[in-house]
């Protein structure tokens, strides 16, 4: 393992640090730690209480559901990871009240030095936390999850993808979806004849140019279907804009998922 300081350092402050544990332990963010790009950190606010399983939360003011986590083991927890960190760092709030996120959001975290990632639990966290030490609340989605882990695994191991050194191309990273506002263009491998189904003859035939011409139209063309907001933000040429107009279908549109998956 790299003994030089990492492009990037991650703080989670989180109730449940073995879910960041073992996330960090496998795949792309465990090789990237291996190989001292990135360095992932946890702090549980329980180790800020008195007693082996401190007192974390407390009934709201007011009334109503739930517990909400307290003020002092989570300000304490922030503070030591602010202290901690080599340069500034961005306290990030894993709410979904905040921005949502994508790939520019995910590309601007990349460029931090060190990020302290802050895990609600229960009905959140005291709003005098987010007034006086959240720097920025960041959304996954609008959807509920139980915590605020998974979608800090999420941060991780999008931002760790974009650390130079991280994937085994520097090229993977800039041709995955969203990284040019369209989605990825279609992936084949062996063999070629699948039950019936063949490999487009064009990815066949060896000329580079024209694979990626295909996969240019391809990578467009599934946007229209699937994601004509995105193709509004997309870089076209005249030519594409006229092949595409992005009025060109309503596929796009969110549809319920029917009960017998079709």
């Amino acid at each position: 393992m790299s003994t030089t300081d990492p492009l990037l350092e991650f703080t989670v402050v989180t109730l449940f640090p073995e879910l960041i544990e073992a996330f960090a332990a496998v795949g792309i963010v465990r090789r990237a730690c291996e190989r001292g790009l990135t360095r992932i950190e946890t702090l549980n606010p329980r180790a800020f209480t008195p007693g082996e399983r401190g007192h974390v939360d407390d009934a709201p003011y007011g009334g109503g559901p739930g517990m909400v986590m307290t003020v002092p083991p989570l300000r304490a927890a922030i503070t030591q990871a602010r202290a901690c960190a080599v340069t500034k760092p961005l306290v990030a709030y894993l709410s979904p009240q905040g921005r949502p996120v994508d790939q520019q959001l995910i590309n601007e975290l990349a460029g931090r030095r060190n990020l302290i990632l802050v895990a609600g639990r229960y009905e959140g966290i005291d709003e005098r936390i987010i007034e006086r030490d959240i720097d920025v609340e960041i959304s996954l989605g609008d959807f509920v999850l139980s915590g605020g882990e998974v979608a800090a695994m999420a941060i991780i191991d999008a931002v760790v993808r974009l650390l130079p050194g991280a994937l085994g191309s520097d090229l993977s990273a800039g041709a995955d979806s969203f990284s040019e506002h369209l989605l990825e263009y279609p992936q084949y491998t062996r063999p070629e004849l699948a039950d019936g189904q063949r490999v487009p003859a064009v990815l066949l035939g060896g000329n580079h140019a024209e694979i990626e011409r295909w996969r240019r139209a391809e990578s467009i063309r599934r946007t229209a279907a699937k994601r004509p907001d995105l193709l509004k933000k997309a870089a076209l040429s005249d030519d594409e804009k006229r092949r595409y107009p992005d009025s060109a279908t309503d596929a796009g549109e969110k549809r319920p998922i029917s009960p017998d998956g079709d």
